[in-house]
Formats: structure tokens, sequence, C-alpha cells
């Protein structure tokens, strides 16, 4: 498989193993939440801060449960102002770090820097995701081969074959309703959602049948039907037993298909669906070609979604968000209706979805809006940084407190808004309330600094065990039950029972890594006990492969996770 080469590569695609955990800070006066309920982790959340450091404090708790993931990231346009902030130390990033990211003019690593920034957050986001989970980001011409490569390792675990069948594919969808030709005689009026599955597993609904274009004129007692092509693309020198004329056998009409075009099936096979009533006959002979009936009662309730979307222009909803807001915040926010549609087609009615590029909050408002629409219970996680920009910084916009929560607030509770009267003058319209409830948190301080601020007093087994336990299970550990010697922290019988284990020695010579010999040994402990296994190592010394053919030959799912803190 091709490999994309960037500056800073090499320290960049290890680089979220490194990034230290950071507590999750409730805030309870900015939750939108029902009298007498405490904010928690579990249901709607928004997180104010960096996602990459939002998205390392989710882990704990979230990895492996999200169902669907769409960001919408900076398209590198050169336009933008996005900053570069990751905190690397590695000398080729001291000269980026809180650097607007500018034209390609003023700034030739741009998209080395737009590399950068994006692959540990889709490992991160990789490690989230679901085994049956979807991930879908927006994306046009400007980054768009970049991303794919990016991808294609990321998802494919670095692997051509899992590549291929884990890329789903890239809808196209309309941006403009006119040409756009000043820059070059070339109008480009689309943009993509790129959309690929964790593991060949990954859900994709496809879109829902719409009921009313069913009709049944000729009052056909199987109910409802629409009409499909009764021929395909098969020449008469290519298929001959496809060329022949079909009488109507009520008017004695006859059909012949196109020499380039034959019947979709041989004369046996249409005499078949005549028989059986199934071909529609035109009016007219003279103007059309009969057509294969399709009843309402054998179509599934979702019909294979298209990659072209021209009927939707999903970079138009700044007119939705200022009416929400009373005001102008973003240029190109995407439609709430064009989120809702790649939601629907990606995700089940009880998905967990994530979007750690939330900006004006398009997510969080097309996840109530689905569930008010089908009586699902989806749940969001948006986060969004406090400034998106210097100029937001410079004017002390908090994006994640005043766009992104107060958006999902008003939506939840319902809003009105004036719009211009036909013949002069303005009307209030109101906005029904789609109802649901939020906990807004911050990222705070890190949980451990590196290794080196702890001199020679790295925490203890016991303490750690007890950190991971609580951020997993939201449960104090029985100090007993714990055995430091084999790593077990303790078990839970949620998910059909689930053991945890720490495999770490806390001095600064030595690893104790999670390999094929230790996952073996503990599988084998494990056996009859556990369903599930959470393993935090110092090291991870395996293929996802290797482990994923453990996990098939055991029957228990392992999920192996870095401590998290920089020991080395």
């Amino acid at each position: 498989m091709p490999t994309l080469q960037f500056k800073g590569k090499s320290v960049i695609e290890t680089y979220h193993h490194t990034v230290a955990h950071h507590r999750l800070e409730f805030d309870a006066k900015l939750s939108c939440l029902p009298r007498g309920e405490k904010p928690s982790l579990e249901g709607n959340l928004i997180i104010e801060g960096d996602n990459l450091l939002a998205l390392k404090a989710l882990l704990p708790t979230h990895a492996g449960r999200v169902k669907c993931i769409y960001i919408d990231p900076p398209y590198n346009t050169g336009n933008e102002g996005w900053i570069y902030n990751d905190n690397l130390t590695a000398p080729q990033f001291k000269e980026w770090i809180g650097q607007t990211v500018g034209k390609e003019g003023e700034d030739a690593t741009r998209h080395d820097k737009w590399c950068c920034m994006m692959y540990p957050r889709l490992q991160l986001l990789w490690e989230l995701l679901a085994d049956d989970g979807v991930i879908m980001v927006s994306i046009d011409d400007n980054e768009m081969h970049h991303l794919r490569a990016i991808m294609d390792n990321v998802f494919g675990n670095g692997s051509p074959g899992d590549a291929e069948s884990n890329f789903v594919g890239a809808i196209a969808w309309r941006t403009r309703n006119t040409d756009n030709r000043v820059k070059t005689n070339l109008s480009v009026d689309h943009e993509y959602a790129l959309v690929y599955r964790k593991t060949t597993h990954g859900a994709w609904n496809g879109r829902v049948i719409d009921r009313s274009d069913f009709q049944n004129p000729d009052d056909d007692s199987r109910g409802p039907y629409v009409t499909d092509p009764l021929t395909g693309k098969a020449t008469a020198a290519q298929r001959p037993n496809l060329h022949f004329v079909i009488v109507n056998p009520r008017t004695r009409d006859r059909y012949e298909p196109d020499p380039s075009r034959g019947w979709i099936t041989d004369k046996a096979g249409i005499d078949e669906l005549i028989a059986d009533n199934r071909i529609w006959w035109p009016p007219d002979p003279n103007t059309g070609k009969p057509r294969k009936k399709r009843f309402l009662s054998e179509t599934d309730e979702r019909m294979p979604e298209s990659s072209f979307w021209a009927d939707i222009r999903g970079q138009s909803g700044a007119d939705e968000v200022d009416q929400i807001l009373g005001k102008r915040v973003f240029e190109f926010p995407k439609l709430t209706e064009f989120v809702a549609r790649l939601l629907d087609v990606a995700s089940p009615r009880d998905a967990l979805i994530l979007d750690c590029t939330a900006g004006s909050g398009t997510t969080g408002h097309a996840v109530l809006k689905l569930n008010d629409r089908d009586g699902g219970n989806r749940k969001f996680v948006l986060v969004q940084q406090r400034h998106d920009n210097k100029r937001h910084e410079a004017d002390g916009l908090n994006i994640c407190e005043k766009v992104t929560a107060e958006r999902v607030r008003k939506v939840i509770a319902g809003y009105s808004y004036t719009k211009p009267k036909r013949g002069g003058g303005t009307e209030r319209t109101k906005v029904d309330p789609l109802g649901g409830s939020f906990t807004y948190a911050r990222v705070g301080e890190p949980l451990f600094t590196e290794y080196k601020n702890f001199g020679e007093n790295l925490p203890d087994w016991d303490t750690l065990a007890r950190y991971i336990f609580y951020t997993e299970t939201s449960r104090d550990i029985d100090m007993k039950k714990m055995k430091p010697e084999s790593g077990l922290i303790g078990r839970t019988e949620a998910a059909g029972g689930t053991a945890y284990y720490l495999l770490y020695t806390p001095n600064k010579t030595e690893d104790r890594p999670l390999g094929l010999d230790e996952l073996k040994a503990i599988l084998t402990k494990e056996k009859g006990k556990a369903r599930a296994l959470v393993i935090y190592c110092e090291k991870i010394w395996m293929h996802p492969d290797e482990r994923q053919r453990l996990e098939e030959e055991h029957g228990v799912r392992v999920r192996p996770m870095l401590v998290p803190f920089n020991l080395r």
C-alpha cells in the first residue's frame, strides 16, 4: 500500500499514546438537565476544550462504545485561519505551536500541519469507535487525497486488504446552485463526506424509502408499488437471448428493446412476470416501455444510499444558526438536515454519536431532531474548543459556551425568530421544542504529569488501579479483590462480566507489556469467568489481527489500553 509522507510523521504516528489523561470537570450551571438530575458522562455531553485532550479523556469511559462519528475538520483552504496548538516538544514542531495556518504562499507547510493535526485525532477516534461503528469526515479537494491516505492507514490497520474493505465510499454532495468560475474555468460545486467503518461488521443503514412514491393505479390486489426498468445493458451481440419482442396480452401491443439494451431476463423469465401480473404496461406504446412492479409489501424499509446527493446543499446552515442565536457567528455551518441524513444512514436509533469538531452544534441539533422524528434514543458527545481562531480569542468569544451549548439549549426548549412578511413588515415564527438534555464539561487538569516530574515517586500500583477502576466503572474498588501480582484489579457483571487488569510496575527500569504470551495467560485464567477484558499496560506488543484471532478463539472481547500517563 502506498504510504503518505509529511513533515513530522515519524513523531506524530505514536503521539496519541503520549498525550496525558485529563480530568473532565462538570459545570452544573451550564448543563441543561431535568430538575434533580446530576451531571454525568452517561447522557448527552458537551465538552469544552482541545479535542485531542478531550478524546483521550473519554477513553476510559467511552472506548469501543461510539457507534457513529461525524467530524467537519478545517478544510485547510488557506483562508480559515485555524491554529496549530498541539504541544509537541520535538524540534520540527516548535516553530508551529500557536501559529495560525495561512495561505500556501505564506505557509509552505500548511498541508504537513494539517496531516499532523488529523493523525492522532483519527487514531483516538478509532479507539473510541465500536467494532460495528462508522466514521464520516467532511472534506473538499484541498485535503481529500491526504485524508484518504491517513484513514487507509488508521482504519485499515496498515493492511491494504483492511483498508479496502473498511472504506465504505465517498458521498459527494452539492454545495451551490450557481457557477463560481472566478479562479478557474471549472466551477467546483461539490464536497465530500468520506465514510469508513472500523471493521467489516460496520453498520450502514441506507436511506429510508419514500412511501409516497408507491402508488396503485391499476388496483393491484398486492397493494401499492413502484416500477423499475425492465431493460438491462446487454447488447444484442452480447446476449441475443435477451433481445426479443414482448407482447401485452390484453392490448396485443408489441415492445422491442433497443439494440444496445436488452431485457433484464430471458423469454421464460418475462413470461413468468406476465403470468404473475408483475409488469406495468404504458398507456401508449409509443411513449414508453413496460416496467417491472416492485410492491411496498415486498420492499425493505431502507434502500441503498446514493453516493451523490444533488438534492441537498449541506453547506447552507448559516441562516438556520442565525435564527436560533439571533446573530451571524459562522459563515458556512452545515445544514441540520444534511447532518441528520448522514447520521440516519450510518447509525441505529440507539447510537452514541460523537463529533469532536462541534462548531455551532449542528450534530447535537441533528441528533435531537432525528429522535423527535422517529422516537429514537440516540445520544451525542460534542467537543468544541474555546476559540476556533485568534479573532474569536481576541473577541473573548467562547464558542463552546456561547454558540455550541447555547444552540443545543435553545432547540431543546424551543425558540422563536423574526422573519420578513410578504408585502412588507415582519412576523414572529415559533419553533417547537425538541426536548432532551446535556451535561456541560470542561477538559481540566492532567491526572498525572510526565514521569520526569514525579522524580522517583511514580504512583503505586494500588493508586493507579483505583483510578482506572473508577474511571471505567464509576465505582470504588474493593481493595481485597485486587491482585497486583497477576494484574487483576476487579470485575463487574456489566456486559456479561468484565475483568479489569493493570500490568504496571512503578519504576523506571521495568516495563510490563501486553504481548501474545501475557494475553494468552490472562485468557486462560479468565476462561468461563469474563466475556470481556480491559487490560491496561505500559506497552502493547501485538498486532490487532493477532488480538482478534485470540478473541475469536476464546470468545472474549479484549480492549488493550496504555497506562494514563507517560512512564517512559
